[in-house]
C-alpha cells in the first residue's frame, strides 16, 4: 500500500486535495491511503521520523517559519525514496523544486485531470522500482527477479543464469513457478525463460535467444511450442514452421 502525506496551510486546498485522491484511489483501484494531512508542517516532521511514507503533497509557500522546500529538504535526507510532489500558485519556485528531486509541479488550482496524470505515472514508477524476488531453500537463496534470463532443470539441480551470475538450487519448477509473475514461461521440460530477455526466437529450430547474445540460448519443446507461439504472436515472425521437432 502507498502511504501518502499531504501538508497545506490552507485547509480548503487540502481537503479539496484529499477528496480528489481519494475518489482517483477508487477510479484507479490503486492500494494508498491518506495516511496524514495537516495544516502543520512540524507534525508532518514528526510523521515522517517515526512512520513510512511513500509520496509527500506539499504547497511551497506555507504561511509558517517553514517552507515546503524546508521541508522537502528535510524529508529527503532522512529518505531519498519518498516521491515530493509541490503544489502551489507561485509558478517562479518551480526550478528551486527540483533542487529535491521533486516528482512533480502542480500548479494550482489544481485540476482532476493534471493530479491524475501524475499520480497514473507515479504508480507505473513506482511499481517499477520496487524489486521482486525469488526466495528458495528456506532463504538461503535470493534471486532478484527482473535479473533472470532463464531457468534450467539439470537431472537433480535447477540452475538460475541471471544477468551477473549462476544460483543453483534444488527446488522444482513447480515451487519456483508458482513465485515468478507471468512474464516468466516454461518453454521446455527442462527449460523457464524470461520473456523480458528475450530478443529472437528462431521456431524453426526451436531456439530462444535472450540478451542479444547467440551463447545465451534455450530450447522450445513440442509440448510448449503453441504456447510460444501465442505468445510471440507467430503471425508477425517470418520464420517457417519445422514440423520435426529435435528437443523435448
Amino acid at each position: 500500500m502507498l502511504d501518502f502525506v499531504l501538508c497545506d496551510d490552507n485547509f480548503n486546498a487540502l481537503t479539496r486535495l484529499e477528496k480528489m485522491l481519494e475518489s482517483l484511489f477508487i477510479e484507479c483501484k490503486i492500494n494508498a491511503r491518506i495516511a496524514l494531512s495537516t495544516t502543520n508542517p512540524e507534525e508532518l516532521i514528526e510523521y515522517v521520523k517515526v512512520n513510512k511514507v511513500n509520496v509527500v503533497f506539499l504547497d511551497i509557500d506555507l504561511k509558517s517559519n517553514i517552507t515546503g522546500l524546508d521541508l522537502a529538504d528535510i524529508i529527503r535526507k532522512k529518505d531519498r525514496n519518498i516521491y515530493i510532489i509541490f503544489t502551489t500558485g507561485h509558478l517562479e519556485y518551480g526550478l528551486m523544486a527540483y533542487k529535491y528531486k521533486t516528482f512533480d509541479y502542480i500548479p494550482k488550482p489544481i485540476t482532476v485531470e493534471r493530479l491524475k496524470d501524475t499520480i497514473t505515472r507515479l504508480v507505473e514508477d513506482y511499481s517499477g522500482s520496487e524489486p521482486k524476488f525469488v526466495r528458495l531453500d528456506n532463504n538461503r537463496t535470493i534471486i532478484r527477479q527482473d535479473s533472470i534470463l532463464y531457468i534450467q532443470k539439470e537431472g537433480m539441480k535447477t540452475i538460475f543464469y541471471t544477468d551477473t551470475r549462476e544460483y543453483e538450487t534444488y527446488s522444482s519448477f513447480k515451487v519456483i513457478m508458482l513465485q515468478l509473475p507471468d512474464t516468466f514461461i516454461q518453454c521446455h521440460k527442462s527449460y523457464i525463460v524470461n520473456t523480458k530477455k528475450i530478443t529472437s526466437v528462431d521456431f524453426s529450430n526451436n531456439v530462444i535467444f535472450l540478451n542479444d547474445n547467440v551463447d545465451c540460448k534455450c530450447f522450445i519443446g513440442p509440448k510448449y511450442k503453441n504456447k510460444i507461439m501465442e505468445v510471440f504472436n507467430y503471425a508477425n515472425f517470418s520464420d517457417n514452421l519445422d514440423s520435426n521437432d529435435d528437443t523435448e
